[in-house]
């Protein structure tokens, strides 16, 4: 699946990009239980998208990983699409940012 193919409430979505930046880990407290969430912004060929990086997730990605998102959801914020994993998808780092000597 690519960038410009996804629509607003789509499920099930499974789709390989590109981070290329990284927002700033906000810590939350809902419902007693704390967490981290962070917007990373993410692309293919075909566009950009927010990509929204729950918990443990906040600390594994980095600038220039290609990550896979399995079982996403596509969700729309302040008139933007965003992309996330959903209780049952899960995120990958596929191909790590290649290191620089």
């Amino acid at each position: 699946m690519k960038i410009k193919d996804l629509v607003t409430k789509q499920k099930g979505v499974d789709i390989e990009l590109e981070v290329i930046e990284l927002g700033i880990i906000r810590e939350f407290s809902k419902f007693g239980q704390q967490g981290k969430v962070l917007t990373a912004i993410a692309q293919d060929k075909t566009g950009k998208i927010n990509l929204t990086l729950w918990n443990e997730q906040t600390e594994l990605v980095g600038i220039g990983d290609t990550v896979k998102v399995k079982d996403g959801f596509v969700s729309e914020w302040q008139g933007e699409k965003q992309i996330t994993t959903r209780r049952t998808g899960s995120m990958e780092i596929i191909k790590p940012k290649e290191k620089t000597i």
